[in-house]
């Protein structure tokens, strides 16, 4: 009886009071809106915006790979964002939960569950590496700057070596310019004494304990920033999502006022429009718009479901997927400048010192930082910057499994142990990277990391997007956000996820198969069957879909297979508003007065007219001052 009062209450209520029945007593929300914008923005920006952006840009076409980008942006990346943002939101689920509108489908959730798992298990082990540089950077000489070490080689040519003559400068030079790579002293550093690095993947040696220990301080700073679940982390992103912004300022100014920093920043944005032609340049466009904002990781759902119920996705999405693209473009400049800078004093073309992925971070910005006075300091700020984009997206990824577990089990003993899932998540998170902090253990990281999370985000996203527009109906979905924002999605976010998006999604999948090859670290080719656990570990979140497909199918209802299959595709009853107050229209409680003329159309799923008339039926049947929020319905 007291559910229409509720709606008629929170329907009729001026914005400034909705805060008061919108909170989620049960599961928690975040404090304001910025902390989940802040969230967002930590979770999508991550350690690829720094070292795999500028690298891709520069090499295909400069400026003109911009313009793909961006396309790529608007038709595929915005539009996916806004669609998992409005998911997790109106049920106020996480990745599991949200699945009770299509029930065959949870397979997805699972998934998605075990992709994060893997990103979280070898993410969280470069943010250890980054702690253990930022630790060895509190020095006054940076350890990687002379050949002089014990762990040095002959062949080792320091730009800074105390009796460079200038016979030995030529020397070099020659070096630089001619086939035969040189070994600079933060190669050695990282290759023989960092990691100790072994010959071959399956040869692990021993554990590095100097990256044990910084594996376990970065899993302590994780769960202490989760101890209290997005209560906690929303607090810490206040720093952690807008420090590197800062930082990635101080070594902008810093990069641009060094002498060659205008030829690295030619190199990085000179238009070659002839590549935009290239088959290549769009997929590697569009798979980069993909990866970087997270798109079926889990973890967009997961943040999305902690928001009120009326608060504005849409504008969200857009303000966190632009702020996205435009860090890395940032961060291409900040990179650049100084890569620029190395090349200028090296007297070599700025090809020679460009890199990506763990090269840039840990070897080639590194030794071009030796070059500044005060170099420390530099790279104190650097590697600083560096874990706090790491852990802003681990965040996200752990808090993603706690949510998942939580929801899935839902009663109040795991509800007020949430902390304890957490410690739990945590540990086992820790002991699975153990075996990545080995000699061998870089070989397992990039195998992970080409391999847990490439093309079977793509088949999750796809099969999540049709799920959504087509199984339990796009109107049905563009009639929940209506209710949701009091405004449908526009037309051109409409067109996108019912066509360009899955299509676009199904061309990444397609480059992604013609352009594969085998992988390999340096001049490592990787054995046969570590390319067989690759594809093991791709495999593992992709098959959940279809074993929870076949298993919901054998437990439904129904005497033949297509009425299974419709039972089992069918949204259950508990879909929809989490809070009875936003339970209105084809929501709304069978039982409640305002709903009794109207039991014969309760069905989740009903015709268009019918579903419409129940939903502006509870709206006008509470109270006159109901009308302003649902009347748009």
């Amino acid at each position: 009886v007291d559910a229409p009062r509720g709606i008629s209450l929170q329907n009729g209520a001026v914005p400034g009071e909705r805060g008061k029945q919108d909170k989620s007593i049960k599961r928690g929300n975040w404090g304001n809106q910025i902390e989940f914008v802040l969230t967002s923005v930590g979770y999508a920006v991550g350690l690829g915006n720094v070292w795999r952006f500028p690298y891709l840009c520069y090499r295909n076409g400069g400026g003109a790979f911009m313009f793909p980008y961006f396309i790529m942006l608007v038709f595929c990346g915005i539009p996916l964002f806004f669609m998992e943002l409005s998911f997790g939101q109106f049920a106020s689920q996480g990745c599991l939960g949200v699945w009770r509108v299509s029930p065959m489908f949870k397979g997805v959730g699972y998934g998605m569950m075990v992709v994060s798992t893997y990103i979280g298990i070898y993410y969280n082990v470069v943010i250890c590496i980054a702690f253990y540089y930022f630790f060895v950077s509190m020095t006054r000489v940076l350890p990687w700057t002379y050949c002089s070490n014990s762990w040095n080689t002959p062949d080792c040519v320091g730009v800074l070596d105390g009796n460079l003559s200038s016979r030995a400068a030529l020397n070099l030079t020659r070096l630089l310019n001619s086939t035969q790579k040189r070994t600079s002293p933060s190669e050695e550093y990282w290759r023989r004494y960092v990691l100790d690095l072994s010959d071959d993947i399956g040869n692990l040696g021993e554990v590095r304990l100097p990256l044990l220990g910084c594996l376990g301080v970065s899993w302590v700073v994780v769960f202490l920033c989760l101890i209290k679940g997005v209560k906690s982390s929303g607090k810490v992103v206040y720093f952690t999502a807008t420090f590197p912004y800062v930082v990635l300022t101080i070594l902008f100014v810093r990069g641009i006022t060094l002498e060659g920093a205008l030829t690295g920043i030619t190199y990085y944005l000179t238009p070659q429009w002839d590549k935009i032609l290239n088959a290549k340049v769009w997929g590697d466009a569009a798979s980069q718009i993909f990866y970087s904002l997270g798109c079926a990781w889990g973890g967009l759902i997961t943040m999305a479901s902690y928001n009120k119920f009326h608060n504005n996705c849409y504008r969200d999405s857009i303000i966190i997927s632009i702020t996205n693209c435009a860090t890395s473009v940032y961060a291409g400049f900040v990179i650049f400048s100084i890569l620029g800078f190395m090349a200028n004093h090296l007297g070599v073309d700025v090809s020679k010192v460009a890199d990506h992925g763990p090269g840039l971070a840990f070897v080639a910005y590194p030794e071009a930082l030796t070059l500044l006075p005060i170099s420390p300091l530099w790279s104190i700020l650097f590697f600083f910057m560096l874990i706090l984009l790491g852990l802003g997206t681990q965040f996200c990824l752990l808090e993603t499994l706690v949510t998942a577990i939580v929801d899935e089990v839902g009663n109040e003993w795991i509800i007020r142990r949430k902390t304890f899932v957490t410690l739990g998540v945590a540990v086992a998170g820790f002991l699975l990277g153990v075996p990545l902090t080995t000699q061998a253990g870089i070989y397992w990281l990039l195998l992970m990391d080409n391999y847990a999370a490439s093309f079977s985000l793509v088949i999750i996203s796809c099969i999540m997007c049709v799920a959504i527009m087509y199984i339990y109906g796009h109107r049905n979905y563009f009639k929940d956000i209506e209710m949701m924002l009091g405004f449908p999605p526009p037309l051109f976010f409409q067109i996108c996820w019912r066509f360009i998006s899955p299509a676009i999604i199904f061309f990444i999948l397609v480059f992604t198969v013609i352009q594969y090859r085998p992988i390999a670290y340096n001049d490592y080719v990787y054995p046969a069957w570590a390319i067989s656990i690759g594809f093991l570990m791709a495999l593992s979140s992709v098959i959940c879909i279809p074993i929870y497909a076949i298993y919901k199918l054998c437990r439904s209802e129904g005497d033949t297979l297509l009425e299974r299959l419709k039972n089992a595709t069918t949204a259950s009853k508990d879909w929809g508003p989490a809070l009875p107050e936003h339970r209105s229209g084809r929501y709304a409680p069978a039982f409640s007065p305002s709903t009794e003329s109207h039991l014969e159309v309760q069905p989740l799923q009903p015709e268009k007219g019918r579903s419409e008339a129940v939903a502006a039926s509870p709206v006008q049947g509470s109270n006159g001052s109901a009308h302003s929020q649902d009347s748009r319905l």
